[in-house]
């Protein structure tokens, strides 16, 4: 008869605390916690995004949102939030002058297809080529140029704002005898604009001025045609009255 003490040492060893299968439910039970969170932080981004969507909307139709102000940075996305930009009121006046003028320029054809706007933190200025007033080498209005003054006119009305009129050509020589150079003609060409506007407005000469800078402070590098066709251009500016620049 065998041994039982040598019989009990062939068999394999109890199993020692929980069973396999528990420590896989574990692991997999750790996995889908962690799935949840990550669902739930890309729900929570999404949600905030779409506050600031919706406050963006609100802003463009007119309606005042107000945000704090964030005061320290962190890597959560609920905590950075931004100010409501405000225009200074000065902007707001430009800003409303240059909508005046574009406005202008989509209900004139003409003045659509030859003038651009610009503006910085003092005022705008409109472009508009020379030959759309001006014969080559003269400085007598063409017949029915007086109609694209009309915008920069309505400006002068509506808002308590002055306006040079500057006088720019390229560096190709167009002077005659009654204009012997391009600072002459360009002087000459600015004069007669601002005499129209005064003609048509009944506007302070106050308010008024005109200079002439010839090829001097040229758009593009006078280079080719299309470039001194673009620098060969009268230009409205229309500024704040404490701006004394020209």
């Amino acid at each position: 008869m065998a041994d039982p003490q040598k019989r009990g040492d062939s068999e394999p060893p109890a199993e020692e605390g929980l069973p396999l299968w528990m420590a896989t439910f574990a692991d997999l039970v750790t996995l889908l916690l962690c799935f949840f969170v990550l669902l739930l932080s890309f729900a929570q981004q999404d949600a905030n995004k779409f506050k600031t969507l919706a406050g963006s909307v609100k802003n463009a139709f007119g309606i005042q949102v107000k945000r704090k102000t964030a005061i320290y940075a962190a890597f959560s996305p609920t905590k950075f939030e931004r100010s409501d930009v405000k225009l200074k009121k000065d902007d707001q006046i430009i800003l409303g002058m240059v909508l005046e003028v574009k406005s202008y320029m989509l209900d004139d054809p003409a003045l659509q297809k030859v003038a651009t706007v610009t503006s910085d933190s003092k005022g705008l200025v409109l472009r508009i080529p020379v030959n759309s007033f001006f014969a080559p080498g003269s400085a007598v209005m063409k017949p029915g140029s007086e109609q694209l003054l009309n915008g920069p006119i309505d400006v002068l009305k509506k808002h308590t704002v002055n306006m040079v009129v500057r006088g720019h050509t390229s560096n190709t020589q167009e002077g005659s005898s009654a204009y012997p150079t391009n600072w002459e003609l360009s002087s000459a060409r600015a004069a007669a604009l601002l005499r129209a506007i005064m003609n048509k407005s009944g506007l302070s000469s106050t308010r008024l001025k005109a200079v002439g800078y010839a090829d001097s402070r040229p758009l593009l590098p006078n280079t080719s045609e299309p470039n001194r066709a673009l620098n060969n251009r009268m230009e409205f500016y229309i500024h704040r009255p404490e701006d004394k620049s020209w």
